[in-house]
């Protein structure tokens, strides 16, 4: 299957690109299966978090949550919980804060499933609004307990999802106004559907739709400055024009403006195989205000509430480059701070570490904050959500001396597990262990990373655990297992010390 994908992947590359870069790599054909199949890896485990990753100066990283393939759109809720959407997997996740540990989550459930790719998602006036590729959807939504209140309907439809860029992506603005994007069809073209590479206002019930801004190939990510409340939005520029041109956008989106594509790139250069735009259009595109590297795929977008950060901080946003999958050197794959000093916007690294000669271990995608000042951090090749805290430097240091201790993990238990059925669980597990030979690729003396369970219970939660054994990760087999079996086999695995 793996092989046929490649195949058809390759195929689908025309050769204008292939003659341009000289060669495609690995880690490109990895990255097409990602965006083609939302596949990904083993979220990062302690030793790689304190050996990889960079930040600013004060700034600690933790694992907030693992094995979540396909983690894509983030909204944080009133009341710390996190909501995450899983376009290939059809479902938006709650993952509820701890109440002890800031730096890791507690449980976590399914809000919705069967959804048509859901990405984009907001709170507004207690409804939730999702973003699917044919539709926008709405619940009410108890930020308080977490819970939804009645059905979820569509209030917008007939949206079109053919071709690329599918995501829709939602927001509600300053001015209490559903904002929706979409992205362009193709690589570059003229699209039939006038909806597709635009930017359209509603209202909060889904009606009154007017379209906002045009010419935009495909903006994911969009905040509005809290200091003026202007919208700002990443675009990625189009491929197939080699590893450095043209480059990705950073856009003022305003009312009724157009913003260049297909006709022209980046400085309202015009496109070599578009370059005939209509007279109309000529005349008024609007350039980007901050050009990002060729093919870094800024994704999620954040003004940063800076009242519990250093100074530097007070006009800034982050942004989530997701990375190339078509540049014969990769590039990208890193969270930047964007500061307004006047009129100039400074780009800065705030995360990076995802890409290391070459070797691609995450995939940042969208980014939110906490009440407290943390942000949050969405990776779709990981299935990983990372949490990034300021702290005074001293307790900077004691935090991630902490972090890399195996004490500093503490499992939550659940509500099926408890002290009365404990023993009788792990007792089944053991058998189920031995009974399907589990031991035959997870041997203590010859596995390695998170092969080795032995230490499962310092970086999973007994639900991660149920949940990789429902949808296990290949090699991994697919085992009968009932919803009993798999309480007790995590009830096994989760005990400190065991022999696994």
């Amino acid at each position: 299957m793996k092989k046929a994908l490649l195949l058809l992947m390759l195929i689908a590359i025309p050769p204008a690109y292939l003659l341009g870069s000289g060669t495609i790599s690995t880690s490109s054909l990895a990255m097409m299966l990602n965006v083609m199949t939302g596949k990904g890896i083993d979220s990062p485990d302690a030793q790689q978090l304190a050996s990889r990753f960079q930040m600013p100066e004060g700034f600690s990283l933790s694992l907030y949550a693992g094995d979540l393939p396909n983690a894509r759109f983030l909204h944080m809720t009133a009341n710390r919980d996190l909501l995450v959407t899983r376009p290939h997997k059809g479902d938006v996740i709650l993952i509820r804060a701890s109440s002890s540990d800031p730096r890791q989550s507690a449980e976590r459930e399914t809000l919705l499933s069967g959804l048509t790719r859901p990405s984009g998602i907001d709170i507004a006036d207690g409804w939730l609004y999702i973003g699917e590729a044919n539709a926008v959807g709405r619940v009410k939504f108890d930020e308080a307990t977490g819970r939804l209140d009645g059905d979820y309907q569509h209030i917008i439809e007939g949206l079109t999802f053919d071709g690329n860029h599918a995501y829709k992506g939602v927001g509600i603005g300053p001015d209490q106004k559903l904002y929706l994007v979409q992205g362009s069809t193709c690589n570059v073209c003229e699209e039939d559907d006038a909806r597709r590479g635009t930017a359209s206002r509603f209202n909060l019930d889904g009606s009154g739709e007017q379209l906002f801004a045009t010419g935009l190939r495909n903006t994911m990510g969009f905040d509005w400055a809290p200091w003026n409340n202007a919208l700002y939005g990443t675009d990625n520029g189009r491929d197939m024009l080699g590893d450095d041109y043209p480059p990705c956008e950073l856009n003022l989106i305003e009312d009724q403006q157009f913003y260049g594509w297909p006709y022209f790139n980046g400085n309202n250069q015009p496109d070599p195989d578009f370059n005939q735009a209509p007279a109309h259009l000529t005349a008024n595109p609007v350039a980007p205000v901050h050009e990002f590297r060729a093919h870094n795929a800024p994704l999620g977008m954040k003004f940063v509430d800076a009242q519990h950060w250093p100074d530097g901080f007070e006009k800034a946003a982050l942004v989530a480059l997701h990375g190339s999958w078509n540049r014969s050197i990769p590039d990208g794959y890193r969270v930047v701070s964007l500061h307004w000093q006047g009129d100039e916007i400074v780009r800065k690294d705030f995360l990076s570490g995802f890409e290391k000669g070459g070797d691609i271990i995450g995939r940042p995608v969208d980014i939110t904050q906490g009440p407290d000042g943390a942000v949050f951090i969405s990776d779709d090749y990981a299935g990983a959500i990372y949490r990034v805290a300021f702290e005074a430097p001293s307790e900077a240091l004691a935090s991630v001396t902490s972090q890399n201790t195996q004490q500093a993990f503490q499992p939550t238990q659940p509500d099926w597990l408890n002290e009365t059925n404990r023993s009788e669980l792990q007792a089944q597990g053991q058998q189920l262990y031995r009974r399907f030979g589990c031991i035959s690729c997870h041997n203590p003396s010859v596995a390695k990373g998170n092969m080795q369970l032995q230490t499962l219970n310092q970086r999973l939660q007994y639900e991660q655990v149920i949940e990789r054994l429902t949808n296990p990760r290949p090699p991994m087999p697919t085992f009968p297992l009932s919803e009993q079996d798999k309480q007790a086999l995590a009830a096994w695995l989760m005990t400190p010390a065991t022999e696994h």
